[in-house]
């Protein structure tokens, strides 16, 4: 499997098949390094060069089990939060070890271990080559004394390597830990050490034997991991945050009515409304889309559906701030064009800018009028007599988009028994598909369901049942208004 370290070789996501091919090859090379190790084992326990071998032995059989842990989940798939990866061969195996700023040697695992013995007699002191090219420090300089040794290190790690030297010298305990050094060239490193004691014939600390792996490479990647997943965490639950405010946003500020709403006029024809919301199919994308019915002084009713661009709290706290402005504006009795001016001066003047389409009604129930104007939204479908047909619109652009547009109006005259459909695009703008008036024509052929319906409920669910099933790739409304007999 290329490294994604290299830019002559970019990753790729590795095929199923040669990731359980490297699987079966861990497992195989897991039981042949087991084999030499449990050999190690009844070798002469007083020998150092034995201890070391079994110790490297030791150390290659939990880099291939976590190589094993690490392919498991590769073959997985993406993890989830959990705890950052220990000490892995596979970090290994992909960082290589930069030996001259800007070029990099690609050997193998073994290039970064190194090994030393410190002899507390003689003051003889045995590197490995590896050792010298962990440390940056020329062969002909020669090995360093534990004396020595903290001269590299960090001024805050040197307390843990005394510590770990001396347990082991004093009380013969083995050595296990981290420090970083300053190599001759400046450049720095991080060095896992592991060692014993190895004692005399009378109990004393003879001699010190050490394992030292360079890390550095892995714990760059390991700080990686645990940034990229803290910040993939923070960035869940800001989307998760936002959309409940958004949620709860929307919900209070769209009608509090569920079912059907009847508008009891003194007059002959009361209306009876109902709406409803379709979400995205994407769970993150709640967007600005409205409707409203509201009872105005006087006895007329507002109607209105729109529609503004964005998602998330963004544009529901703008729909908010538009519908709250359009409720004002019709209770305190301007007419549907104007309004329509006045709520494109405030997208215009607002601190998030936005575009918005909307339409809004006034109906007269009197006189059975309803007076409307739109801005660069579809129109409202009229159903008499079991057939429907889409009402003519008047000038008016959509909201945002020029200043000082002027938005026409036009009225129609309502019979008993007549149903209007409101909706956004969305509605009927499928993944993928724009809507070319296909849509329109398949809420028109729902005529006859719609004449049959008992109620405006029942319409709504008509329509849900046209359109409501497919993946949508925005939210819309949809908002049916009866007139009674």
């Amino acid at each position: 499997m290329p490294s994604p370290l290299f830019a002559d070789r970019p990753a790729q996501p590795p095929e199923p098949g040669a990731v359980d091919a490297l699987i079966s090859q861990t497992r195989r090379l897991r039981g042949e390094v087991d084999a030499v190790r449990r050999d190690s084992v009844a070798a002469d326990e007083d020998d150092p060069h034995h201890r070391w071998q079994r110790a490297l032995c030791e150390l290659a059989v939990h880099q291939l089990d976590d190589l094993g842990a690490h392919l498991g989940q590769l073959k997985a798939g993406m993890p989830g939060p959990g705890p950052a990866p220990s000490d892995t061969a596979a970090a290994y195996a992909e960082a290589a070890l930069e030996t001259v700023p800007g070029q990099r040697v690609t050997g193998s695992l073994l290039s970064r271990v190194g090994s030393a013995e410190w002899d507390l007699l003689t003051d003889d002191v045995h590197w490995s080559d590896e050792l010298f090219q962990i440390f940056g420090r020329p062969q002909e300089n020669g090995p360093m004394s534990l004396d020595e040794l903290p001269s590299m290190v960090f001024a805050e790690d040197q307390p843990v390597l005394q510590a770990m030297v001396t347990d082991c010298l004093i009380d013969g305990k083995p050595i296990d830990g981290e420090f970083r050094i300053v190599r001759t060239d400046g450049r720095v490193r991080t060095v896992h050490m592991t060692g014993e004691p190895v004692l005399d014939a009378d109990g004393c600390t003879a001699s010190m034997w050490a394992v030292l792996r360079d890390v550095s490479e892995l714990r760059r990647s390991e700080r990686a991991v645990r940034e990229t997943r803290d910040s993939f965490q923070r960035h869940q639950h800001i989307e998760h945050t936002e959309r409940r405010v958004a949620v709860e946003l929307q919900e209070a500020v769209l009608p509090p009515w569920r079912g059907s709403l009847r508008f009891a006029h003194d007059g002959p024809a009361p209306l009876d409304v109902a709406g409803h919301y379709l979400p995205a199919a994407t769970p993150g994308l709640i967007g600005g889309d409205w409707y409203d019915a509201l009872a105005l002084p006087g006895g007329d009713a507002l109607l209105t559906v729109g529609d503004l661009t964005g998602h998330g709290v963004a544009a529901t706290s703008s729909m908010a701030m538009l519908l709250g402005a359009l409720r004002g504006m019709a209770v305190a009795g301007i007419r549907p064009g104007a309004l329509m001016g006045h709520l494109n001066q405030l997208l215009e003047t607002s601190v998030q800018p936005a575009l918005g389409s909307a339409m809004c009604c006034r109906y007269d129930p009197a006189a059975q009028l309803l007076t409307w104007s739109q801005a660069g939204h579809p129109a409202p479908l009229l159903f008499r007599d079991g057939t429907g047909r889409a009402l003519s619109r008047p000038e008016g652009v959509l909201l945002g988009a020029t200043t000082s547009a002027v938005y026409e109006e036009a009225e129609t005259r309502l019979c008993p028994g007549d149903l209007l459909l409101l909706h956004t695009d969305g509605l009927t703008r499928t993944a993928g598909r724009p809507d070319d008036g296909a849509g329109t024509e398949r809420l028109l052929g729902l005529a006859e369901r719609l004449a049959a319906a008992r109620d405006a409920q029942d319409c709504v669910r008509a329509v849900l049942e046209e359109f409501g099933e497919g993946p949508r790739e925005d939210d819309a409304c949809v908002m049916v208004v009866r007139v009674g007999r």
